[in-house]
């Protein structure tokens, strides 16, 4: 999935690889009456790369990454989200006799997307509750020890990590142990949100995620029947996927591969966004699945 593009800002080839949070919400890219089972299908036919989100609800038993390997092409690629029990979002017992055990269960799930080589990298994105401690410091270095030599991605949701006094630190901290910065754009809402730091710490790869700019929505309490529905309700404009566009060309000076991810999909605006900014860079991806057709599609065109 490499593409050339003529820019005065782009200093050599580079790749760049666009997709969304998940595959089940985004009509907009699917025929008529898609059954769930056959989205991931229709979706790579879009996007050469997806995030798991179920793995962060629930390890996944292997017959599911078996099946996301079969229904996706060959050079497509997935960021598995780390299980709730591993970044700390359970208030509850983990359903692991102990940790490693968790550790252990979960690198199984994905063990079919390694061997396939599809696994991009696993995203670890810690709650609004995971300060910069010295306890947390030594999670973070426990968790990447278990992981071994798969590649991790670290995402903080707590300012704490970037205040003055700790911010060249924790990048230093993240190079160190070879975690790849997960690079945000959210709102800019207190504690609970994390400034765009465009600071790759991996020169092989770096994430970067799209929530959107929400700021009335985003602390709003992790409860209710709604919340994620405000949280993520936003639509990128032009200008502000051009401000992007400069970002990204910055990030390509000292990181190799970039995953750029939309998760403001509340109101199924993430596909669109994906798609503008696949358009504005000039990107062609080759190897992408076929796309369904429909049985009228002559007639869609008249």
């Amino acid at each position: 999935m490499i593409f050339k593009q003529s820019h005065e800002d782009v200093i050599r080839v580079t790749s760049i690889q666009i997709g969304l949070t998940g595959w089940g919400d985004h009509e907009s890219l699917y025929s008529a009456n898609t059954s769930s089972g056959k989205k991931l299908s229709e979706y790579a036919a879009h996007f050469p790369t997806v995030e798991i989100d179920s793995s962060f609800y629930a390890v996944q038993p292997e017959r599911n990454s078996l099946k996301w390997v079969r229904d996706t092409p060959e050079s497509f690629q997935f960021i598995a989200k780390a299980y709730q029990g591993m970044t700390g979002h359970m208030r509850d017992e983990i359903p692991f006799a102990s940790k490693r055990e968790m550790f252990t269960a979960y690198i199984q799930s994905i063990d079919p997307i390694r061997k396939a080589n599809k696994l991009a990298m696993v995203l670890f994105q810690f709650p609004p509750w995971f300060a910069c401690t010295s306890e947390n410091v030594t999670y973070l270095k426990w968790c990447r020890e278990q992981m071994n030599d798969i590649d991790v991605a670290l995402e903080f949701r707590n300012r704490s990590w970037f205040t003055p006094e700790y911010y060249d630190k924790t990048l230093k901290f993240m190079e160190t142990e070879n975690w790849i910065h997960s690079i945000v754009d959210e709102p800019q809402a207190g504690m609970k949100s994390i400034p765009t730091i465009l600071h790759p710490t991996n020169q092989k790869k770096t994430l970067v995620r799209l929530h959107g700019r929400n700021v009335h929505g985003w602390n709003k309490p992790a409860n209710g029947d709604n919340w994620r529905d405000v949280r993520y309700l936003y639509r990128y404009n032009e200008e502000e996927l051009a401000e992007w566009q400069r970002n990204l060309h910055k990030l390509q000076k000292n990181t190799d591969t970039i995953f750029m991810l939309f998760n403001n999909n509340s109101g199924g605006d993430a596909a669109d966004n994906a798609k503008m900014m696949i358009k504005k860079l000039g990107i062609s991806y080759s190897g992408l699945a076929e796309k369904q057709l429909s049985l009228f599609s002559d007639l869609e065109e008249l």
